[in-house]
């Protein structure tokens, strides 16, 4: 069946459920945001945060914030969805929010709009029993996560920075559990560093090698060198650096050419034992070593950031296993996220959020019983945060 919308009565524990399922209806593939930020504003407005719309380019943002003065703490997230694929492919239409077998089906379901309805909940249930709380809670919510990131989060960052404002904690909604609510929690993330790799050669007739220089098999020992090397052996908090080849593109598509060029594109997921310089260096090295003519382009899309201790991340422990039972793990393994952005501000940043085994798929699901559940993890975070409670 399809859910109710939120307008009508609804027990407490279903306001989390309710939330989630009118921010589903609304069709915001990124950048676009289809209202859901107007719908989060105005429950904040009545919770008596000041809300400020930072628009840029073609993307929708807003910066909240309620309280005057002490550390604050921010919850981030994302309005904005991927494509959905072929709607057809759905067992039910993506943005039609629907309840089955104990789940909320629909695209954003897990990323990230059940983690902003259930934010948006745990505000309004702890500035009712604390109206007059120390401290500060703050929202930065953008439609430009799934992206090029490039007039969202980022923007909003500098904009705060240009006013003064820092970031004390920052809770980032997306899905970070992988198989039960809150097993899992990001305190990290790797680097992100991409590469176009251009090995020269010689075009030439496949029957007159001698006058011919095929980039192809000079690139196989390179790439088997590249491939091989031990980059780092990560840490404590990071895995290993890796380095993944994504695409080879060579040949002019006849059978009987020598290729002028290949082109190879890889990415290096990057701890923080090693430095960005660092990998480009020892990658020029690899490449002279094995005395090739090429070019290549580098491009840094993300530094790696680690919150490994302080009060954020033990809140965040200590609220999932009360809620939970659970003693969660923390992990920096996994894509990248806006916590990117915030985390070099000098902000502690944690990235809790509901299981993401379907995120990005067709059929995209919630469990329905871990909606309420994770509203009580926020606010056990605020609790923790801001009013010191053990």
């Amino acid at each position: 069946r399809n859910c109710t919308p939120i307008t009508e009565r609804r027990l407490p524990m279903e306001k989390t459920l309710a939330l989630c399922c009118e921010l589903i209806r609304r069709e915001s593939v990124t950048p676009e945001d289809a209202g859901c930020q107007a719908l989060m504003m105005a429950q904040l407005d009545a919770l008596g945060f000041t809300c400020s719309e930072l628009p840029f380019g073609e993307v929708s943002n807003f910066w909240a914030e309620r309280g005057t003065d002490g550390p604050i703490l921010v919850f981030a997230g994302h309005t904005d969805v991927v494509p959905t694929g072929p709607p057809e492919r759905w067992a039910t239409p993506p943005f039609e929010p629907t309840l089955r077998d104990g789940k909320l089906f629909g695209r954003g379901a897990a990323d990230m709009k059940a983690s902003l309805a259930a934010m948006l909940v745990a505000c309004e249930e702890f500035v009712a029993a604390h109206p007059d709380h120390p401290g500060r809670i703050g929202f930065l919510i953008t439609s430009d996560e799934e992206g090029p990131a490039a007039d969202g989060t980022v923007r909003v960052v500098q904009h705060l920075q240009d006013q003064g404002k820092a970031i004390d904690w920052c809770l980032v909604g997306e899905p970070s559990s992988s198989s039960a609510l809150g097993d899992v929690i990001k305190n990290g993330r790797r680097g992100s560093l991409g590469a176009v790799l251009t090995i020269k050669g010689v075009q030439g007739h496949i029957a007159y090698p001698h006058l011919a220089d095929n980039p192809i098999h000079r690139a196989l020992p390179a790439l088997h060198a590249l491939a091989s090397e031990t980059w780092d052996q990560g840490n404590e908090f990071f895995p290993p650096t890796s380095l993944q080849i994504s695409n080879i593109n060579g040949g002019t598509g006849a059978t009987n050419v020598i290729p002028g060029t290949v082109e190879v594109q890889f990415n290096f997921r990057f701890s923080t034992e090693v430095t960005e310089q660092q990998l480009r260096q020892r990658t020029q090295d690899i490449l002279r070593a094995e005395q090739l003519e090429y070019a290549l382009q580098c491009h840094l899309s993300d530094q790696p950031f680690l919150t490994p201790n302080g009060a954020l991340a033990a809140s965040a422990v200590d609220a999932i296993r009360d809620v939970t039972g659970l003693q969660t793990q923390l992990s920096t393994a996994g894509g990248t996220s806006d916590g990117r952005f915030i985390a070099p501000t000098g902000a502690q940043v944690v990235e809790i959020g509901p299981i993401n085994a379907t995120i990005h798929k067709l059929d995209e699901e919630v469990l329905v019983a871990d909606l309420p559940r994770l509203a009580a993890i926020y606010k056990g975070i605020l609790e923790r945060l801001l009013l010191g409670k053990n």
